[in-house]
């Protein structure tokens, strides 16, 4: 008999439920439930709304059993750095307060005034952003220090979603590493830092490793989704899943395009060496202790809010061809924090031209185009500075997810890198949530046969430069 598994991936902007199963040495993927996800305005912050992501996830179950497939295990994936706080009565004592809320401003330089930059980097060796968790939490202690008094449980998003399922609180590995509060190397919650900071170290929960049982769902959901699972986790970091399903990673830099786009190199052990530190690179962790160095950089997100800045009047292939036909070649920085969440991305796009004296992109073409070419731009900046740090050329560049769908900015990074780009699989993030479902359940051996299954059940095109060099 056929073993489902049922993936959950949720990004900012949507979520999905994809079932997944091994058969004639293929992976099928089949996606049943599809939502919106969109931060909403609660007492003044920029929340999620983990009720409504929680009641799409059931249905999302519901649907499977009205097709006749009961999955034997469901995992979910989202974003990182997120969190919630439980009470003694495991009841909310936080709203899921969304990373681009402006509570974070100034944190960081509070916190590296009393943890010295350099000493938290070599022993976490997370990149530096504003809205890493370790930030959060310290404007929470800044501003409400009671509730960090009474909080018993520290969950970051899946963990909550995954303990309403189970009724069992963990913290797994993957999206554990980006709150740059675990040790890169005793792979542990590190109390000095924790500790330091005035945090509750007693709240954050034991951390589980990507492929372990948590535990069965409840029984009151049994008896509402008409069927029994398991909850395995997956490495509940998106990216961390996705970069699982990049078929093939010997000389190949990932690129995971999406609302950020994450780049960088699989390793087998953390760079916390000062060249990383000033290139503001990320050693978070992986499936099997790998680690994930990589870059994260403003991804479609700045398309995605002109989009919404145009009332939503163009579609996002339109944007794709209408900049195909422009001649214009204004370039942005996409990771200046002006970025993170403007009120009118358009303007701020259009200021930041006139500021650094660059034509000012009018047309939606226009527009689109810098966004474009800037971010292939600054993938190139990133692939250098890797290059520089591991003091070797890479000749590919694998760019999986949603916006490996984007033909235009595949082609442009091709063309200012002058490297091949391969686009695929575009659901990377599902299936290496499924990939961890399926090894824990025996359906694939291990992480390097699940990679050989992918690369022989989805398409990846091939990218060259058009450039012609002189």
């Amino acid at each position: 008999m056929l073993k489902y598994c049922l993936s959950v991936d949720i990004g900012a902007s949507s979520g999905r439920l994809i079932l997944g199963h091994v058969e004639n040495q293929q992976l099928q993927i089949q996606e049943v439930h599809r939502f919106e996800n969109k931060m909403i305005e609660k007492k003044g912050q920029f929340c999620w709304d983990i009720d409504s992501l929680f009641s799409e996830i059931i249905k999302g179950i519901k649907k499977c059993h009205q097709l006749g497939i009961n999955p034997v295990s469901i995992g979910i994936d989202t974003w990182a750095v997120d969190f919630v706080l439980l009470d003694e009565n495991d009841q909310l004592l936080t709203n899921a307060v969304a990373y681009r809320d402006p509570r974070t401003d100034g944190m960081m330089e509070e916190v590296t005034s009393i943890i010295m930059k350099e000493r938290l980097y070599l022993e976490t060796g997370i990149q530096f952003q504003k809205f890493n968790t370790i930030y959060q939490l310290y404007s929470l202690k800044k501003r409400d220090p009671e509730i960090l008094k009474r909080a018993k449980s520290f969950l970051m998003i899946p963990d909550y979603l995954h303990f309403l399922l189970t009724g069992v609180k963990a913290n797994e590995y993957t999206n554990a590493t980006s709150t740059q509060l675990i040790n890169a190397f005793t792979k542990k919650w590190d109390k000095e830092i924790i500790e330091k900071l005035g945090l509750n170290f007693e709240m954050f929960q034991e951390i589980k490793m990507p492929k372990s049982k948590l535990a069965p769902i409840k029984q009151e959901l049994v008896r509402e989704i008409g069927f029994e699972m398991d909850v395995i986790l997956p490495a509940t970091h998106d990216t961390g899943s996705a970069v699982l399903a990049v078929p093939e990673l010997a000389d190949t830099i990932y690129l995971s395009s999406g609302t950020w786009s994450l780049i960088g190199v699989e390793n087998h052990f953390p760079i916390c060496v000062t060249k990383a530190l000033d290139y503001n690179f990320t050693n978070e962790g992986g499936m099997d202790y790998q680690f994930r160095f990589l870059k994260n950089i403003m991804g479609l997100w700045m398309i995605q809010e002109v989009k919404r800045n145009f009332d939503n009047q163009y579609s996002f292939s339109e944007f794709v061809e209408q900049a195909r036909d422009e001649q214009f070649h204004s370039i942005v920085d996409v990771d200046d924090p002006r970025f993170l969440k403007p009120v009118n991305m358009i303007n701020e796009i259009q200021q930041y031209c006139q500021e650094t004296n660059q034509p000012v992109p009018e047309r939606p073409g226009q527009i689109a185009k810098c966004v474009f070419d800037s971010l292939a731009n600054s993938y190139k900046k990133a692939i250098e500075e890797i290059e520089d740090i591991f003091e070797k050329s890479f000749n590919r560049i694998n760019v999986i997810g949603g916006g490996c769908q984007n033909e235009l900015l595949n082609q442009s990074l091709a063309n200012v890198t002058n490297k091949e780009v391969f686009a695929g699989p575009i659901e990377a993030t599902a299936i290496g949530n499924l990939v961890s479902q399926l090894i824990a359940v025996d359906e694939l051996k291990d992480i390097h046969h699940a990679r050989g299954i992918i690369k022989q059940s989805f398409e990846v095109k091939k990218y060259v430069s058009q450039l012609i060099e002189k």
